[in-house]
């Protein structure tokens, strides 16, 4: 503070000064008149020269201001003409009031003042490029114009005069950015794809083919799968008896993806001795951000492709899915060496276990219910605490559950999900039955929770699947889960007995999801109906558990009565709100649609507790299960489901219709 006091006492003040040469002349005029008057008279002379010199001053000042000013104007002005790109200046309303050489360049020297640009290129009106509210920020956006491409870039700048109304000018810098698009055009289009691609059914085609006519099957496919890749420019290679990988360009897969995968046909239209079309599925890796993330996606992309049932192609672009194909029923495989290896596994982790606990899907039906105990009868067979995790009945399995309470070795065989919760434990295992979807499980909670999980199921392979599973056995050639895990009991130990009522169940899932051994059936589906026949299943008890209340038949008839044609051969119908077990309803509704002559598809909408529920079912010809992804759902080619949460009815009948629009537009049906 001491400092900037001496500082301000340094500084000279003539204001002061003349008011201190102003005393003196009063005192010396006060000692001596005549001197005093001539002291005086310089006072004054001292006041007219500081006038002068300020007033010099200050024209000095303002002469430089306005020197420094025309610098700055001629600068700027410069810099604007100078600007090596292409500037203009327009009205809000689009008028052209000045604008650069390089702009005018654009067009061929044409005089374009007072002109409105809107009527050259409609993308650049300003009160679209301002939103319409006059607004102060600038931005940019890319244009087409004369074969070239530019991003322009806005500035609005607000004009003050003294007088008069303010108005906007927008200053356009267009930046020619061709090359830049080009090169970035010519990266995606160059960038590397990588896909795996695999026979489904070798060994099925080469059984069922002359031994001297094996070769030429094999060399039919190599010969169409090379000449298809030539097509592309892709590179090819085989690698294993039945694998091959092709690298290609992305260009080269959209060209694909626009032909839908056109080789899967031509694959499957192989006729040169064999028995059996011979079926290819792709798994193809793209948008990665190297060949190991690329070779990571192809792999995963087969075995979604493959657990889908084959004869299909998934590419997956970083988190996203596109499927292709899928037309055909998945084959059955006759090799039971894998149903013997999950048999083992599953043991090994039973006896590894303190306690087994068996989930199945929200309102489980006879399936899911005779594979849950067909599990825990095996778990009981090594003398493992084992429990079912179920939360509320339904009609599809109420007659059932009422059967097994009845009976006191299942007292303790039902267990709620937050008793679940509670006793669930590091050691405990988790076996989930007839679903592969987190979100479709009696409790994702328990799943997440769950440190060891062991998943069967037998419907396509959907691209939200349990991840942390220790153990996944799907298989979409198998009519239903009840199939698989019969297999599984039998190569679980030949002494595992199974009692007559869980026989019973198990026969009433398989003949549910093979609607009375009419779909998907196949030679092994009968060899599980035999076994389960020999453990003492009684197809007149079984029949007892397909027994419906009277409520629920007329429901049913309701909703069948009142279905309408949405497409030739395709079924809609909704069922009545305010009914009790909707969803099964809708389900049972769906499958009789199928029974009157002239419908090959039907859907059935209900309202569940989170949303729109729907059922899909089809004769084969129609692959309800893409229509329903399209949905977000999935299952199998000829029964599939999806829930539509947040929405009315009508808006999911609108969303249905357009998804069956869409799917009969892109051919995918016979």
């Amino acid at each position: 503070m001491k400092k900037g006091f001496v500082k301000r006492l340094n500084i000279p003040e003539i204001r002061v000064y003349l008011g201190i040469i102003f005393v003196f002349s009063l005192i010396i005029f006060y000692f001596n008149w005549q001197v005093g008057v001539l002291s005086f008279i310089l006072f004054l002379l001292l006041i007219y020269y500081n006038w002068r010199a300020a007033r010099q001053r200050r024209l000095d000042w303002n002469q430089y201001l306005e020197n420094l000013s025309e610098n700055i104007d001629w600068s700027t002005k410069s810099a604007i003409f100078s600007i090596p790109m292409p500037l203009v200046v327009i009205e809000i309303d689009g008028s052209i009031t000045w604008y650069n050489t390089r702009f005018s360049k654009l067009f061929q020297g044409e005089n374009l003042l007072d002109k409105n640009l809107i009527d050259y290129v409609e993308d650049l009106n300003p009160k679209s490029l301002l939103g319409g509210k006059g607004a102060k920020d600038g931005g940019s956006k890319e244009i087409e114009f004369h074969q070239r491409r530019y991003r322009v870039t806005w500035s609005p700048v607000e004009i003050k005069p003294i007088h008069g109304k303010s108005r906007i000018l927008l200053l356009l810098f267009w930046q020619d950015i061709t090359d830049e698009t080009n090169l970035k055009i010519r990266y995606e289009e160059e960038r590397m794809i990588l896909a795996f691609a695999q026979i489904d059914n070798y060994d099925e085609v080469l059984s069922n083919t002359e031994e001297t006519k094996r070769p030429v099957v094999l060399a039919e496919i190599e010969a169409r799968l090379g000449e298809w890749a030539a097509s592309l420019g892709a590179g090819w290679q085989k690698f294993d008896r039945d694998k091959f990988i092709i690298v290609m360009q992305e260009k080269a897969l959209r060209r694909v993806e626009e032909q839908k995968f056109a080789i899967l046909d031509r694959i499957r239209e192989i006729s040169v001795g064999n028995g059996i079309p011979v079926t290819l599925s792709f798994g193809v890796g793209a948008e990665g951000d190297g060949p190991a993330q690329l070779s990571e996606y192809a792999r995963s992309a087969l075995d979604l492709a493959l657990g889908r049932g084959g004869d299909q192609a998934v590419v997956k672009r970083r988190g996203k899915l596109f499927f292709y194909g899928g037309r055909t029923k998945a084959v059955e495989k006759r090799n039971k060496v894998k149903s013997r290896v999950i048999a083992n596994a599953l043991r090994e982790l039973m006896e590894q276990s303190s306690e087994i606990f068996i989930m199945s899907h929200a309102m489980p039906d006879l399936d899911s219910f005779g594979a849950a105990l067909g599990i825990y009868r095996c778990a009981r067979h090594i003398n493992k605490k084992a429990s079912i995790i179920f939360s509320s009945s339904n009609a599809s399995v109420r007659y059932l559950i009422q059967a097994l309470q009845q009976k006191e070795e299942y007292q303790d065989l039902f267990v709620p999900v937050e008793e679940a919760l509670a006793r669930l434990e590091p050691h405990s295992l988790l076996v989930v039955v007839d679903t592969h979807r987190p979100g479709f499980t009696e409790s994702p909670e328990i799943l997440r929770r769950a440190d060891r999980v062991v998943v069967i199921d037998h419907h396509r392979r959907s691209a939200e699947a349990i991840e942390n599973a220790i153990l996944f056995y799907l298989e979409p050639y198998a009519s239903s889960t009840s199939e698989l895990v019969t297999e599984i009991v039998q190569y679980f130990d030949e002494k595992v007995k199974l009692s007559p009522l869980e026989a019973d169940a198990m026969l009433a899932g398989i003949t549910l999801d093979t609607k009375s051994f009419t779909f998907k059936t196949g030679v092994r589906t009968f060899e599980a109906a035999s076994y389960l026949r020999r453990m003492g299943a009684d197809p007149t008890s079984t029949r007892q558990l397909f027994q419906d209340e009277m409520d629920t038949f007329a429901a049913r008839a309701e909703v069948v009565r009142n279905a309408r044609m949405i497409f030739p051969g395709i079924a809609l119908a909704q069922c009545p709100p305010h009914v009790e077990n909707a969803s099964l309803i809708a389900a049972q509704a769906a499958d009789q649609l199928l029974n009157i002559r002239g419908f090959t598809a039907s859907f059935v909408l209900s309202m569940g507790s989170k949303g729109v529920v729907i059922s899909g079912r089809s004769l084969g010809n129609i692959n309800v299960q893409v229509i329903l992804e399209k949905l977000g759902g999935g299952g199998h080619m000829t029964i599939a489901g999806a829930q539509l949460e947040g929405i009315g009815m009508e808006e999911a009948t609108d969303m249905v219709i357009k998804a069956v629009k869409e799917y009969l537009e892109e051919g995918d049906h016979k």
